[in-house]
């Protein structure tokens, strides 16, 4: 029978539905059921597409006994971490505090008012390697919690006091200039790697989008060549390892280097999240330089995240898991990619299959496991014919394509769709595909439709166009506007400007504190044991930064002093972090640039997507916003009282609203804006 996941909007807790738990959706029914038992509160918080959550559901959640034990003496809640990021986001400060590390999934014991006092991430159903299995934890917190109640209330209580009584250093003392952007660069000089492209030296490398996006902003801005240096040595790393898939397109979530061969192999499920700002990197790399790599990759990851990820109703889909059944229909990981050189010969013949083997490192012992592969640009491959390369890949793509193909979130996250609104808007105006335009616009329609809908506030998530239950967070209403101002920056419609500007109010209504800070969850949200605030880059940029950044861009295109002291009043977080940690504050340096330099507002009378608007488009002048259209267009403050000059289209191009002169010249505008 199911239980009371059965009804739930969330892919996640669906796959739980069946289990023989009793579980819980996160409600104040669960917690009162916990107070009329005197039992504690088991929450167990993951996500679709994480392998480790399969292994844990697969061993536990799935065993008749285990069940009726959690049935007995927990009340058991499942979370999606991506439908509700506010609860994942205070319990895992709390597992991180107490153990050193965090992780999915994530367990934690919790007294029926919501305070931890035992955590974990994923155990295993026998003791293993020193970890206790997870029945051991089951009955050890029963034991606590029947024996030794008084303590177990005092560590709960002094956990819960520690969390709340942190305090975040948000940075009162200013915006982040020239010397905090200089030192930050250096941070990041200093972690990387010339030689192998990548950032950082530990085993397990993410996609670093948002240091990218601040390094071609400073390179703009200064004409810094290592800071460009460093980001196309990145994205070329990224483009010729396994992180990214040499067939279809898009890329896995991170890689980790293999012991002791050195291949990076990937964990291979594909986020939205990942594929959109990566996306967005590659143009604005082309944008700058003129890549052929970078275009390629910009546009077969856009090409991907439509293909793959794109729903019925519009909006994109979270993620694709990192397993699927393999030739023998065993559900493992990565079966979906891999390949043997049988496989090779058998898809291609011995000639290209022999040609294919050494261009994309496929070898007899394999480099992942079993005697299979990944595929990655080996450097025996360069060089090579493209023509044959071009061949070779559309016939193991076409090989691939029977195999079973690995399951698909198809949650519709508000945030993760405002950042491939940005990504499919600004690399179909670039490359001159309208069709990306159109993707976009109809996803942000789903925006609107589904999650603002009737209640005039951002719902998190939606499923097959219906609503989820929770609110958006801070993360939501930053990104969204950001997708909303690209879109209009793209299409001249300014009906997205009016909507990035509600969105916004909504900010400075709800979200905002005392001198600039930002929180993570409204002030009329569910009240947690502690009100989340993280200004620090995760999978994806902060909702401190992705907000700063979207005021700072509204207060360009209208004027707004409100959102553009909003907004520096964000940014002083980032001048106390960025030097000491530009790794994860790379959005809110990207930011800064743009503050810095001043942002360019770019008003282009005249045909949209004619020649001037092109050209404005592609300018590298950090964090420049584009009106186009007629002049006097209502939703644009940026044309109004635009005249054209001799009746041709003109640009004019202002900082805080002083204008150079006008201009009819693309070449010269190009200049002005930094482009090629």
């Amino acid at each position: 029978m199911a239980n009371r996941l059965a009804h739930a909007t969330s892919p996640y807790l669906l796959q739980h539905a069946d289990n023989p738990v009793d579980w819980w959706q996160w409600e104040p029914a669960a917690f009162e059921e916990a107070r009329r038992r005197d039992v504690p509160v088991f929450l167990s918080v993951g996500y679709s597409s994480c392998h480790w959550c399969h292994v844990l559901a697969h061993e536990s959640f799935e065993d008749g006994d285990t069940a009726a034990y959690m049935n007995e003496h927990f009340v058991s809640v499942k979370v999606d971490r991506e439908e509700r990021p506010d609860v994942d986001a205070v319990y895992m400060e709390a597992v991180q505090a107490a153990t050193g590390q965090g992780g999915w999934p994530m367990s934690v014991f919790m007294t029926p008012d919501g305070e931890p006092f035992y955590f974990g991430t994923y155990f295993p159903p026998e003791p293993r390697h020193g970890m206790p299995s997870f029945r051991q934890v089951l009955e050890g917190v029963h034991g606590a919690w029947t024996g030794r109640r008084e303590e177990v209330g005092e560590v709960a209580e002094k956990i819960t006091r520690d969390l709340a009584g942190r305090q975040l250093d948000h940075g009162a003392g200013g915006v982040p200039g020239e010397a905090e952007l200089a030192r930050a660069l250096l941070g990041i000089s200093r972690e990387y790697d010339p030689e192998s492209g990548w950032l950082g030296s530990g085993d397990t490398r993410f996609p670093p989008s948002m240091v990218i996006e601040f390094l071609l902003r400073h390179h703009a801005r200064t004409e810094s060549e290592g800071a460009l240096e460093m980001a196309g040595g990145m994205c070329a790393a990224m483009a010729r390892s396994s992180l990214f898939d040499q067939l279809g397109g898009g890329f896995h979530r991170y890689v980790l280097r293999q012991r002791p061969e050195g291949v990076l192999v990937p964990h291979f499920e594909k986020m939205l999240y990942d594929n959109a700002l990566l996306c967005r990197v590659y143009a604005h790399l082309w944008r700058a330089t003129g890549s052929e790599q970078a275009r390629r990759v910009a546009l077969e990851t856009a090409d991907f995240m439509v293909r793959e990820l794109r729903t019925a109703e519009g909006g994109f889909a979270s993620a694709l898991d990192a397993d699927s059944a393999d030739g023998d229909g065993r559900h493992v990981e990565g079966a979906y990619y891999v390949w043997t050189p049988g496989q090779l010969r058998e898809a291609l013949g011995d000639q290209d299959a022999a040609f294919a083997a050494e261009y994309f490192g496929v070898t007899e012992e394999g480099t992942f496991e079993e005697g299979t592969s990944v595929l990655r640009l080996a450097r025996e491959g360069a060089g090579a014919d493209p023509d044959r390369v071009a061949r070779v890949r559309a016939a193991l793509l076409a090989a691939r394509e029977p195999r079973p193909c690995p399951g698909r979130d198809d949650k519709v996250v508000a945030a993760w769709n405002g950042l491939a609104i940005a990504a499919l808007a600004e690399t179909g105006a670039y490359f001159g595909r309208p069709d990306l335009v159109e993707r976009a616009t109809e996803a942000a329609d789903l925006l609107v439709r589904v999650h603002l809908g009737e209640v005039a506030r951002l719902v998190r998530t939606s499923k097959d166009g219906r609503p989820g239950g929770h609110a958006g967070v801070l993360e939501d209403y930053g990104d969204v506007a950001e997708g909303f101002l690209a879109l209009a920056s793209v299409t001249g419609e300014g009906v997205w400007l009016e909507f990035a500007g509600f969105l916004l109010d909504i900010v400075l209504q709800h979200f905002t504190g005392e001198g600039g800070q930002l929180y993570d969850t409204a002030d009329d949200a569910e009240q947690l044991i502690r009100r989340p605030q993280d200004p620090t880059d995760n999978a994806t940029p902060a909702g401190w930064t992705a907000a700063a950044g979207a005021l700072l861009s509204y207060a360009a295109h209208t004027g707004s002093e409100a959102h553009r002291t909003a907004a520096e009043g964000a940014l002083g977080v980032i001048k106390a972090l960025g030097p000491r940690a530009p790794r994860f504050t790379g959005w809110g340096l990207a930011v800064a640039e743009a503050r810095l330099d001043g942002v360019r507002e770019v008003a282009v009378v005249g045909p949209v997507g004619g020649e001037l608007h092109r050209t404005a488009l592609l300018g590298t002048a950090p964090g420049a916003v584009v009106a186009a259209g007629e002049t006097g267009v209502a939703e644009f403050p940026l044309l109004a009282d635009r005249p054209m000059v001799d009746g041709a289209p003109t640009a004019y191009v202002c900082r805080h609203f002083v204008c150079d002169a006008p201009t009819t010249d693309a070449g010269e505008l190009a200049r002005i804006l930094g482009g090629r």
